[in-house]
């Protein structure tokens, strides 16, 4: 059974440096936890103890890393089907993954940009259905921070907006990769996010990026958020309504009570805006 989540709600990510914190975290510290099922299938022991107790406890969402949906290879049957169970088992209303393609030939780890091109929409649209029938739920696709761009027929909002509707799948935007990308290839960032459908919309991305020079940002999820990207999400539940809204940190991890604090803004922040200017259905 699936634990849909209210729009007016911060996580966290379960990273495995952070359990014995999360774990003796305070009632209401956090209002749900982000896990990537990837690297969670089959983890017994310590780990796997502290996972059930955490998702007994509140309600998770994942994230996937390695579906490869702009891949040319075939999707891995066999891991969608672990994944079903895992996401089954843990009551996970949200899943998402990336627009993007991490293997050729073997796992490249890390996520590369895929081209923006009709040819392309139609493949990794055909890749997300596959994967929604395989899972037996809508997913969310996350828009992608890159660096070298290949191909690009289109502009990265019309390639996201042509993959939504081909694939009729949800968004998870993530904002601090709409702020990077926007520096990084010479874009308006608000225009970016008022072209986003708010009906599709599932949840949020926020993070912290690193500033390696005025027109050079990289998408570390190592630092605090730039106030920058504060004013940005601000503007995205002003344009969209508000959703679910994750912040991510996956090193150089503050003491949780300076996560908590950042929390504390994205709810600050929430509770100025509606839930939805759209209608939005949360699909589990």
């Amino acid at each position: 059974m699936s634990h849909p989540l209210s729009a007016h709600t911060a996580g966290l990510g379960l990273r495995r440096a952070l359990l014995d914190e999360l774990l003796d975290a305070p009632a209401g510290a956090f209002d749900f936890l982000e896990c990537a099922p990837d690297n969670w299938i089959g983890v017994g022991g310590r780990y796997g103890e502290a996972l059930q107790a955490l998702s007994a406890r509140h309600p998770l969402t994942c994230h996937g890393l390695s579906l490869s949906l702009g891949g040319m290879a075939p999707l891995d049957d066999t891991f969608l089907a672990r994944t079903r169970r895992f996401l089954d088992q843990h009551g996970v209303s949200l899943y998402s993954e990336h627009l993007s393609y991490c293997s050729d030939d073997g796992h490249l780890y890390d996520l590369m940009p895929i081209p923006f091109t009709d040819e392309a929409v139609r493949h990794v649209a055909a890749h997300i259905r596959q994967a929604q029938d395989a899972l037996g739920r809508r997913i969310a696709v996350e828009n992608v921070s890159y660096y070298a761009a290949p191909y690009q027929a289109m502009a990265e909002a019309d390639f996201i907006n042509a993959v939504l509707e081909e694939a009729d799948c949800d968004l998870l935007l993530d904002v601090n990769n709409v702020f990077v990308n926007a520096i990084n290839h010479g874009y308006d960032a608000r225009d970016f996010l008022s072209r986003m459908p708010s009906a599709r919309i599932a949840s949020y991305h926020i993070a912290g990026h690193y500033d390696e020079a005025d027109d050079l940002k990289v998408d570390t999820h190592g630092a605090p958020v730039k106030d920058d990207v504060w004013s940005l999400l601000s503007l995205a539940y002003a344009t969209h309504g508000v959703r679910p809204t994750l912040l991510e940190r996956d090193f150089n991890f503050p003491p949780l009570a300076e996560l908590c604090a950042e929390l504390q803004r994205i709810r600050e922040l929430q509770a100025m805006h509606p839930a939805s200017t759209a209608s939005h259905a949360t699909h589990g």
